[in-house]
């Protein structure tokens, strides 16, 4: 099981990437309202990820429970050290928990550009936010497996 979690996390790390690409803009401007360049570029990329892709877009939700029970399965199995097991399903629970709660549903509110500058921009910087927390979550993740894992 830990090359089904390893190739699971691998894939989400490489899509955390190309949201942060976009995501990055927000740094240069710590606060205020973004500029409308800056969320044109990111509203624009949300909106084609989160519903303009269809049916691709599913993928993710899939390798994010495929990773979710390749865990499971890893921690029920006993095919791994219990505490590689344990962390490795909190890690990855908690990554695919943000983001099914808060960022896939900021990132589709984004995307459609309805709400007011003051918003939009929030909504981009908390995207990042929990981007830079799966980030740490998927790699911590991906280190454990394949430093500790079976």
């Amino acid at each position: 099981m830990t090359a089904f979690v390893t190739a699971g996390a691998g894939f989400l790390l490489a899509v955390l990437w190309f949201d942060l690409m976009f995501d990055v803009q927000v740094l240069r401007y710590r606060q205020g309202d973004l500029p409308e360049e800056v969320l044109a570029s990111i509203a624009a990329y949300y909106r084609r990820v989160t519903t303009a892709a269809r049916p691709m877009n599913r993928l993710i939700s899939t390798v994010m429970l495929g990773t979710i029970i390749s865990a499971v399965i890893q921690l029920v199995r006993d095919e791994s050290p219990e505490w590689v097991a344990w962390t490795s399903l909190a890690l990855v629970g908690a990554a695919v928990g943000l983001a099914v709660v808060h960022t896939f549903r900021a990132a589709v509110r984004l995307g459609r550009r309805a709400d007011p500058i003051e918003a939009q921009s929030a909504l981009a910087r908390s995207i990042l936010r929990d981007h830079l927390f799966c980030l740490a979550a998927i790699v911590s993740l991906l280190t454990i497996q394949l430093g500790f894992g079976r």
